[in-house]
């Protein structure tokens, strides 16, 4: 979701321009090893490549087996998150598969009004553009050494007295640093904090229709370039232009519990049925919106929607921290891949300036990610808890254009 709130927007990087090299001859920061890498989402690969980008050792430990393992996902409002690629160096080729079109909105409420249109000059200039996930990823991914990323490395436990990971498989490895950058269920946390994400009164159906240029024209105008939002009576239906011709929808329900899918009547297992149900839950909706639903493909993935306490911290320690959702998973309203790109440039920041001292570092990164992201999260809850009313068209409206 588009926000505008200053909190989520740092100042800019001093140097807009910066596009670093990367130092040569990678050292370990301490004798130990490298740092160690729990997660290849974007904020561990972000520190990775800032690391790398000042010529310190990483490695990057991913249950997946490989970079096509994972789904695309969806698109990305990156914003703040973009001083991080600016660290990285790559924030030319960013910019060269940002979608800017994709900053278009339509806000509409349940009966079809159209409460909001906003169309993006072709000139416009990329401040919060979309981005498929997987190509910021695959970016994050070439732009690292080969053998940085070391697949189907499962994440079992640590022994902290010697700095030894072990792995699922078996094998292990020592480190000087720890990161968990392992999201929202994020094993790593547990040597940090007792705290566990919490379900929120949230579960989304995630639905969509591929090419839809060509096999539903009139529901791709409709859609329009960029995001559809259909918000109010606790539900809401948010599409999404995907780089690849898809369009992604997620209809939310609110004020509904985690065992909410076992009870809300919705085959998974039958996709047709799947979609027939869908639509008898939004009674009343105008036929554009329950039209959407009908035309999606086989496609029907649930999620229930979880966070961490906002303003969770911790006692710092020298040899482990966290990053991303496993530091503070938020709701989903725009933010968490930006935090999580600007923790691991701050994170790879600290460690280049503080290369003989990683405590100092780490309480340097953590101090400034603890303030950064506890303003990011108090707002997302705000911005949840809009979503949630029965008026919520209504009052994201006054939020996007306030008096």
């Amino acid at each position: 979701m588009r926000e505008s709130s200053p909190a989520l927007n740092p100042s800019p990087n001093p140097n807009p321009n910066l596009n670093p090299t990367p130092t040569p001859g990678s050292v370990a920061i301490v004798g130990a090893g490298p740092v160690a890498i729990v997660g290849a989402g974007l904020g561990g690969l972000a520190l990775a490549r800032v690391l790398h980008v000042h010529g310190i050792d990483a490695v990057v430990y991913e249950r997946e087996t490989s970079r096509h393992a994972r789904g695309r996902g969806g698109m990305l409002d990156i914003h703040s998150g973009q001083r991080a690629l600016r660290e990285a160096g790559l924030i030319d080729r960013f910019h060269a598969i940002a979608r800017g079109e994709g900053q278009d909105m339509r806000l509409l409420e349940p009966d079809g009004t159209l409460l909001l249109q906003e169309d993006t000059p072709d000139d416009a200039p990329l401040d919060r553009p979309e981005v498929d996930r997987a190509d910021l990823r695959d970016l994050l991914l070439d732009s690292l050494p080969e053998g940085t990323v070391r697949w189907g490395h499962a994440f079992a436990s640590a022994d902290v007295d010697n700095r030894l990971l072990h792995f699922a498989d078996g094998s292990s490895a020592t480190y000087g640093l720890l990161v968990g950058a392992d999201g929202a269920q994020s094993r790593v946390r547990a040597l940090l904090t007792d705290a566990r994400p919490v379900h929120i009164g949230q579960n989304v159906v995630e639905v969509g229709i591929p090419d839809i240029d060509r096999t539903h024209p009139d529901l791709a105008a409709m859609v329009g370039r960029g995001n559809y939002w259909v918000l109010g009576d606790g539900r809401s239906l948010a599409a999404q232009r995907n780089g690849d011709g898809r369009v992604r929808i997620g209809l939310s329900f609110y004020g509904t519990d985690e065992d909410w899918f076992a009870t809300s009547g919705i085959p998974f297992d039958d996709p047709a049925a799947a979609r027939a149900r869908l639509i008898e839950l939004l009674p009343g909706w105008d036929p554009r919106f329950t039209a959407l639903i009908a035309a999606c493909d086989d496609t029907v993935v649930p999620r229930s929607i979880t966070t961490l306490p906002a303003g969770l911290t911790w006692p710092s320690r020298p040899d482990v921290t966290l990053l991303g959702d496993a530091a503070h998973l938020m709701p989903p309203v725009g933010e968490g891949a930006n935090m999580a790109l600007l923790d691991g440039a701050q994170l790879a920041l600290a460690l280049a300036a503080h290369r003989d001292d990683v405590a100092a570092a780490v309480k340097e990164y953590e101090s400034e990610m603890f303030a950064r992201t506890s303003a990011a999260a108090r707002t997302s809850a705000a911005l949840q808890e809009l979503l949630m009313a029965p008026d919520a068209a209504q009052k994201m409206l006054a939020f996007f254009q306030p008096d």
